[in-house]
């Protein structure tokens, strides 16, 4: 009779300690940081509530799930972190152009 073993990922405690400062430190919500990482919500949230137990978990907790208002809030919001990082990344090129052409 076959022993039915799921198949189980097992995760360094360095990964581990770098997917809860996601949540605790960048500000991301366990289920955007669950998601980016390609693991289980339930797993990051036990992580955060064992490696972290200061953490206001809250803060975490808002999550925009299915809530089209929350999402198309969020998109509208990455949208235009997204327009100023290709501005500071042209301005950087040129920036860095710039100083290239002194140096010659």
């Amino acid at each position: 009779m076959p022993s039915s073993t799921r198949n189980r990922r097992h995760f360094s405690k360095a990964f581990k300690q770098g997917a809860i400062k996601l949540v605790t430190e960048q500000g991301y919500t366990v289920g955007e940081a669950a998601r980016r990482l390609e693991i289980d919500r339930k797993s990051l949230w036990d992580w955060v509530k064992q490696l972290a137990p200061g953490f206001d978990a809250s803060a975490a907790a808002r999550d925009v799930g299915d809530d089209p208002k929350a999402l198309a809030d969020e998109l509208r919001t990455l949208r235009r972190e997204n327009d100023r990082l290709r501005l500071e990344n042209e301005i950087l090129k040129k920036a860095t152009a710039c100083f290239a052409r002194d140096q010659l």
